[in-house]
Order: structure tokens, then sequence, then C-alpha cells
């Protein structure tokens, strides 16, 4: 089980980005258009670096549903490796058969 305070920092990231992902996407455009003057180039790019960190959607950590674990983790079903091995001998993922020989 992960730190309870790392779940929730990547929680409040992800509520971070969704709030100005239209910002971040407006200013960028504006940035990274050549037609446009160097100064308005310039002052968008003040704009977006004063644009919380946490917004940018890279910061994200994909973790895992059930236990929060960082790592070894399948984005098709949103969990970890251990997660996904106890709930499919369980049988609770359709579908998902443990591989014995």
């Amino acid at each position: 089980m992960a730190k309870k305070s790392a779940i929730e920092n990547n929680k409040r990231r992800i509520k971070l980005v969704k709030k100005f992902a239209g910002r971040r996407e407006r200013l960028k455009v504006i940035a990274n258009d050549l037609t446009l003057s160097m100064e308005e180039r310039f002052d968008a790019r003040l704009k977006l670096s004063e644009v919380p960190r946490n917004s940018s959607p890279v910061r994200i950590r994909n973790r895992c549903e059930i236990t929060g674990r960082p790592r070894a983790f399948h984005r098709k079903m949103k969990m970890s490796r251990i997660a996904l091995r106890e709930l499919g001998s369980k049988g609770l993922i359709p579908g998902l058969v443990k591989s014995s020989w």
C-alpha cells in the first residue's frame, strides 16, 4: 500500500490538470506559433510559466486504483500486477485466467 500523502498528491495533480487544461493549451498554441511576433510568443511563455507546475499532465503518475502502487501498472485494468494477480486468482476479473504449469 502506497503512502496516503502520495496518493492524495496525485489526485490533486489530476484536478489541477483538468482545471488548467484549456489555459495551458491556448498559451502553448500562441507560444509555438511562428507567425506571431517574438514579443507575443514571449508573453505567452511568461504566462505559461505562471500556471502551476502540477497542472502539467506529465506530472501525473499512473497508480493502482486499489493499492496506489506506482510501479508495474497495467493501463487497461488500471491496477498493478500484484492486485491484478490477486483478483484474477479469485476469479473477479472476467476473461482473465491465471496460468499454471
